[in-house]
């Protein structure tokens, strides 16, 4: 059985969970907390991912995977959650591409911040640059959703999964979805697909 190493706080993690779920796909769920620092405690750098993050998909031979989209983009080889359209599947590419370079790093971050007891200077001068950002993308999601009910073709793909993990939950860290309405409705979209589970479900096999 496969085996997710994450912390349940993470969206990254989130995505595989809910890719999972949706497939229908057992697996055993290790839980770890960053915010304590269990990601980099000798036993995890030598036995799990040398490189201190999740999550990590661990395969039934002991192999490992890392980086959440690459792990998407692994479980769902040969479903309808990857086109078989070639230039579809590209599409859907760069939005996972897009998510880890212009998404991730400012929703995500600030809704981790909020997790912290207090910023760095460093931290607090990032801040409204990252909102900045983060509004660039949401706006961007926005402007495609408003024509497509989906972010690549006419149905859920991996884009949707690895987009929608970090901004149903952008609001913790402050960002305003009111004033995204198509998104909102894509966010509803996804929740009503058949096996959907919540960020918070703790149910895994």
């Amino acid at each position: 059985m496969l085996t997710l190493h994450d912390d349940p706080i993470s969206g990254n993690g989130f995505k595989i969970r809910l890719l999972l779920a949706f497939m229908g796909t057992p697996y055993h769920y290790n839980a770890y907390d960053i915010l304590k620092g269990e990601t980099h405690t000798p036993e995890f750098l030598s036995t799990i991912n040398p490189g201190g993050r999740i999550p990590v998909l661990e395969l039934d031979d002991g192999r490992r995977l890392v980086e959440s989209n690459a792990v998407l983009t692994y479980l769902a080889e040969g479903t309808s959650w990857i086109p078989s359209d070639p230039f579809t599947k590209a599409q859907m590419m760069s939005w996972l591409f897009w998510e880890q370079y212009s998404h991730e790093p400012n929703i995500a971050t600030l809704r981790f911040w909020k997790h912290l007891p207090e910023l760095s200077d460093v931290q607090k001068a990032q801040l409204l640059s990252k909102r900045s950002a983060g509004e660039a993308a949401l706006a961007l999601m926005e402007m495609q959703l408003s024509h497509t009910d989906w972010l690549v073709g006419n149905g859920p793909t991996l884009a949707d999964i690895a987009l929608y993990a970090y901004t149903h939950v952008a609001e913790e860290g402050d960002y305003d979805l009111s004033s995204y309405p198509a998104v909102q409705a894509w966010i509803s979209r996804i929740a009503a697909l058949p096996n959907y589970v919540s960020i918070t479900d703790k149910d895994r096999d």
